[in-house]
């Protein structure tokens, strides 16, 4: 008998794939570190053609896409045009290096400021990582590193993808993804979630796969299975099979075994993503974030530009639920037009509801903006406040929005004191959201972008439930709602955990929707609940997997 070979990771969807291994083309070797004793001025027009070809082929890229695929690129292409950059580049020319190694040591300083910066910047430091790779092949005028080129279905494996690869990928020949680094909310993760592609990151065993080796991604279980048997292909192809057709059917409303109904919701970041959304069934919307109208802008957007992309987004949703998020930005995502200064721990500074504070007037206009546009359709607003510590930020938020004219006012739990608190929270306000990403990173104090404490990022660490525990209790005691809109809600096992610890609506990647609409009809709410006492009285994120999954066979006979 063969000895099954498996390499473990942490899965991005639910979906599975069979098929041949291809690597991406290997890295472009780092630039020797010599005296350049040319002409620095035209070495440094060279420089500065590469960056403009580099952000010109981005921009190129992003015309070919929709959505977060399009806001990603784009910002990318920012990054290639930034001026500070540029200026760090000239420097280390006139300094005496090349082009080759001055462009390659400057986005080596600016990433590794950004990876000490942590959260959303710590998100954009790999990316450095491929700009710089682009930009030197340029300058060097050979193929930039990238997907290998094949006529037949493969799987991709690479220590790591860019977005500007991930977001192009040819879906009729690549059927899914591996990669040896980052982590469930890695750019590469996110546009894998949004092309339905099954796929293991952080998987380092998968460094000895080889061209042309048989593997089965299983995004469910986070792994890799290696030269496997026919029996074991048989079964992965008809677990595709199965899911393929259930894309296509009709989509019922989220509910229990028994019933009970639990709203599946979609997390957006534009308009453009509503038409997708709404095909694969999502009910509403329960995390729209507003950043991205935001972000590069020395500007605050305008009250008329606010409210025109609030009310392209209510219409699409008419008569549905939809919970927009207030600008989430601060110290670790800075905007001129905040006024922050640089911190040393900007994760745990002036970030999200703290930093409006400080510019009121910013977070006043868009409160009016999303009042404003709420008046001109029927859709359901719902607005909601990030980094919400405690009862006295919640009252802050809940004046402010409901003298703006906002009708239902809610609050994020990210912060465990907030969870802890949860029934003065909502003594204050109409609803909570937990965003379980940011709380489990600020619970098990773990960088969710930080890949040597990746291990600890696992929402289904026991403290993590605990206090979502708490939350829920809170809610079912003052009748008022408790959602979940972090990347816990799109694992399905981990969604029925949630509904049993009393969260009453999900919202997730579009993309989750119909597997996690699967799982949850297969429980009832007392078999719910009793996996979600199991997850929360176990010791460990491990522990906690095993004891539902052994509370599922015991029920089955699995």
């Amino acid at each position: 008998m063969t000895t099954r070979v498996l390499i473990t990771g942490m899965g991005v969807g639910r979906s599975v794939a069979v098929g041949p291994v291809l690597r991406r083309q290997p890295r472009l070797h780092e630039p020797l570190d010599t005296r350049f004793t040319g002409d620095a001025n035209s070495e440094w027009a060279r420089a500065t053609e590469a960056l403009s070809a580099t952000a010109d082929d981005l921009l190129a890229r992003s015309e070919q896409v929709e959505g977060v695929a399009r806001d990603i690129l784009n910002a990318l292409a920012d990054e290639a045009n930034d001026p500070a950059l540029a200026e760090k580049v000239e420097a280390l020319i006139r300094s005496g290096k090349c082009a080759e190694r001055a462009v390659f040591e400057a986005f080596i300083t600016f990433r590794d400021l950004l990876a000490k910066l942590g959260g959303y910047q710590a998100e954009r430091a790999g990316d450095l990582d491929d700009l710089s790779q682009r930009t030197i092949a340029h300058l060097r005028g050979v193929p930039l590193p990238g997907i290998p080129e094949s006529d037949t279905p493969f799987v991709l494996v690479a220590d790591d993808l860019a977005p500007a690869d991930t977001a192009l990928l040819d879906l009729s020949v690549v059927l899914a993804l591996v990669t040896e680094q980052g982590g469930p909310t890695s750019h590469t993760a996110i546009l894998a979630r949004s092309k339905w592609l099954p796929a293991v990151v952080g998987a380092a065993g998968a460094a000895g796969l080889e061209d042309g080796t048989i593997v089965i991604v299983d995004a469910a279980a986070g792994t890799v299975e290696r030269d496997p048997s026919e029996k074991s292909v048989a079964e992965a192809q008809a677990r595709q099979a199965a899911m393929k057709a259930d894309l296509t059917a009709t989509h019922d409303a989220g509910a229990l075994a028994d019933g009970t109904r639990v709203p599946l919701m979609a997390n957006l970041g534009s308009p453009d993503e509503a038409s997708v959304a709404l095909a694969l069934g999502a009910e509403g919307v329960g995390l729209f974030r507003t950043e991205l109208m935001f972000l590069n802008s020395q500007d605050s957007p305008s009250r008329q530009e606010q409210e025109q992309e609030y009310s392209a987004l209510l219409k699409s949703f008419s008569g549905k639920k939809v919970v927009v998020r207030v600008l989430d930005a601060g110290a670790d995502k800075p905007l001129p037009f905040l006024g922050n200064e640089a911190e040393t721990n900007p994760a745990l500074g002036l970030r999200g509801l703290r930093a409006l504070r400080q510019a009121e007037q910013v977070l006043r206009v868009q409160l009016e903006a999303l009042a404003a546009a709420a008046e001109g359709t029927d859709a359901d607003l719902w607005v909601m406040a990030p980094m919400v510590a405690d009862a006295d930020d919640t009252q802050y938020f809940a004046d402010i929005a409901r003298e703006s004219g906002v009708q239902t006012v809610g609050v994020m739990v990210e912060i465990p004191s907030a969870a802890l608190l949860a029934r003065d929270v909502l003594d204050r306000c109409d609803f909570i959201s937990l965003g379980t990403n940011d709380l489990t990173q600020y619970t098990l104090a773990a960088d969710r972008q930080l890949g040597s404490v990746a291990a600890y990022q696992d929402p289904w660490h026991p403290a993590v439930l605990r206090l979502i525990a708490m939350a829920g209790r809170a809610g079912a005691e003052t009748s008022k709602p408790v959602g979940v809109c972090g990347e816990a809600a799109a694992d399905p096992l981990l969604a029925v955990v949630l509904v049993g610890l009393r969260v009453t609506s999900l919202s997730m990647a579009p993309s989750a929707l119909a597997d996690v609409r699967a799982e949850l009809s297969q429980h009832t709410l007392d078999e719910a609940q009793a996996l979600a006492l199991a997850a929360a009285g176990a010791a460990t994120a491990a522990a906690a997997r095993e004891a539902v999954a052994a509370a599922i066979r015991r029920r089955t006979g699995g």
